[in-house]
Parts: C-alpha cells; structure tokens; sequence
C-alpha cells in the first residue's frame, strides 16, 4: 500500500488516499473515481509532500499546536502540546527521580536477586535501582517486597553514549 497526500483543485481541500501503487492511483484518476471527500469534486491531484524522514533518537520532537477540523471530519494536523501545568509537573517529577536515583546503585538485571538478597537479610540493606521483568516483579511484590516501576524511562548507564 501506498498513501499520497491528495489535493482537491476546485476547493483546496487536502486528504490522505491509500493506493496499491503508483499506477492504480493513475488509474484511478485518470478513470475519474477519485473525488473530494469535503466538496465531491473530481478534479483531484497528488499534493506536494515532504518526505518522511526518520529522526535521529537523540533529537527532540517540536510539537505544535492542533489544527481544528470542521465537525466530522478528521484533521491530518499533530497531537496538541501538553498544557504547560503538566509539563511542570513532569520536570519536577523527573527531576525528583534524578535526584533519588543519585543515591541509588545502579545492579541491571541483577535487581530482583539483589533485592530479595537484602530482603531476607543475607546482605545489607541499600537504595539500588535496576530491570527486572514484568514477571519477576510480580514476585517480588507476591513476597511482600515491594518494588515500583520507574515514572521516567531511564537509560542504563552501558547503554548511555
């Protein structure tokens, strides 16, 4: 499958069309069975388009404000931008966790046998932080340890460049 930005020549009105290919939009358009889905005109043509480029994963994303479309009808524009309120809140979240995990071990994988270690008394008691997997936390918590996922995704230090 393939999606082009369309256009609509007589209203200006811009939509999304899937195709097979290339040729079965030709085909299409030159047959007549493409038309406007805001005005019903026939007179339609592939828009210009940016190219989707994948950003590189260190970049940030730019996020704009939603675009309003008339009732009804679905608008192509981005996800809105948080209100500023929560992105507050989510700074001073992460800078928490940041802060906690400063006097916090990094284990990796090693956490749940860390903390069951500490647990039952067979080592000392510390703040680590670590993985462990969706199963291995359910028994951990079935143990009574309790244990609590991350609210800011964190990269492992091996990992980090």
């Amino acid at each position: 499958m393939i999606v082009f930005d369309l256009e609509c020549r007589t209203g200006a009105h811009r939509f999304e069309g899937w195709f097979r290919s290339s040729d079965d939009f030709a085909d299409q358009q030159e047959r007549g069975l493409l038309c406007c889905p805001q005005c019903g005109s026939s007179d339609v043509g592939k828009a210009v388009m940016a190219p989707s480029v994948g950003r590189k994963g260190n970049q940030m994303v730019e996020v704009r404000p939603r675009e309003t479309a008339p009732a009804g009808q679905m608008s192509n524009a981005p996800m809105p931008a948080l209100p500023p309120e929560a992105i507050k809140v989510m700074r001073k979240i992460a800078e928490m966790q940041a802060e906690a995990l400063k006097k916090s071990r990094w284990v990796g994988d090693k956490f749940a046998e860390d903390v069951k270690a500490m647990h039952y008394g067979e080592r000392e008691a510390e703040a680590i932080h670590g993985e462990a997997t969706l199963e291995q936390a359910k028994d951990l918590l079935e143990e009574g340890i309790a244990v609590a996922p991350l609210l800011v995704p964190l990269v492992p230090p091996e990992k980090a460049n």
